[in-house]
């Protein structure tokens, strides 16, 4: 798994997104249509390509646990922001709260789980691929 892509790297993160938007949405009763989900994940798709030009321009390991923190923080933050600015309001505390947790989640945990499996394989003995 340490040969994957950063392109595939970038998918995943996406399709998180686009997961946390849906799973958002069906916990409220709302609308599940392609244009709804779209209208949900946007502002934190923007948010995540942020974060992706970030770790380009900075050469980080787009991998590595901390590029996760970084990729969720700006999602979340610039998330937040483009949907404040569509609305004029603060999004509710309780929605900033369920969002960074499941985002960080989703963004983090693929990361953390990566960093395991590549320790785990290195401490037996399993080339890294």
């Amino acid at each position: 798994m340490s040969g994957v892509a950063p392109l595939v790297m970038v998918a995943l993160d996406a399709v998180l997104v686009v997961v946390f938007s849906t799973f958002g949405r069906g916990a409220h009763s709302e609308g599940l249509g392609a244009a709804q989900v779209w209208g949900t994940a946007w502002p934190f798709l923007v948010g995540l390509a942020v974060g992706w030009l970030i770790l380009l321009v900075t050469r980080r390991a787009p991998g590595s646990v901390g590029s996760g923190v970084l990729v969720w923080v700006a999602t979340v933050v610039v998330g937040m922001v483009i949907r404040g600015i569509g609305d004029g309001r603060v999004p509710h505390w309780s929605f900033i709260i369920v969002a960074a947790t499941v985002t960080a989640v989703f963004l983090i945990g693929w990361r953390a789980i990566r960093a395991a499996v590549l320790r785990r394989r290195s401490s037996v003995g399993v080339p890294n691929r």
